[in-house]
């Protein structure tokens, strides 16, 4: 009876995606979260997979990045090679971006949760010093919200990745998703001037 409720469940989905002509997945939160730390990486990787011809290679991958279903990455209106670099070019501010969220993971994990190991002391003039507890403690503690915000940062960029993403596949995207990675870069671009100037 549960296999049947879960097969009609799953049909009614597939109907519901045929008929609005969608052909979009959900990914999970954890997935895309990493699509959107690799964005820059995956931006580098594509330019050289279709110098030597694996266009097919990149196109997969961008589909599921992009949250695309299997019906649109097997269709015979795939991308082609330049529109493949178009978006791969327009995918490095948002790379770029996607730097300023994993470095704060990067410092969350060496000075939150692995401090003692990174930071020897003494810890005099520690936050939560002198003993090594309380440093670890007022260390972590300051990390797991910028942790989490930097999660967050990296799950919204996936998102508007997604939406911007929609063009190689046909989609209409509209103005939006352009003007808020404009946006984003300029945000970001004065984030780290103003870190730079505080260090």
């Amino acid at each position: 009876m549960e296999e049947k409720t879960m097969s009609f469940r799953a049909s009614q989905r597939v109907g519901k995606a045929s008929e609005s002509g969608s052909a979009v997945i959900r990914p999970g939160f954890a997935r895309r979260v990493g699509y959107a730390a690799v964005l820059l990486p995956a931006s580098v990787a594509t330019v050289g997979a279709v110098a030597v011809g694996r266009s097919d290679r990149a196109c997969e991958w961008w589909a599921r990045a992009g949250e695309q279903g299997l019906a649109t990455q097997t269709s015979s209106g795939r991308p082609g090679a330049a529109r493949l670099l178009a978006h791969a070019l327009l995918c490095v501010p948002l790379g770029l971006l996607a730097l300023i969220p994993v470095g704060v993971e990067i410092l969350f994990v060496l000075r939150g949760v692995l401090y003692p190991l990174v930071d020897r002391g003494p810890y005099n003039h520690s936050w939560g010093g002198p003993s090594v507890g309380g440093a670890w403690l007022a260390h972590f503690g300051v990390g797991v919200p910028l942790g989490v915000a930097g999660v967050g940062a990296l799950w919204l960029l996936g998102r508007l990745h997604s939406r911007l993403a929609g063009w190689i596949w046909g989609r209409k995207v509209g103005l939006g998703p352009f003007i808020t990675t404009a946006a984003a870069s300029v945000g970001g671009v004065a984030l780290v001037i103003a870190w730079i100037h505080q260090l």
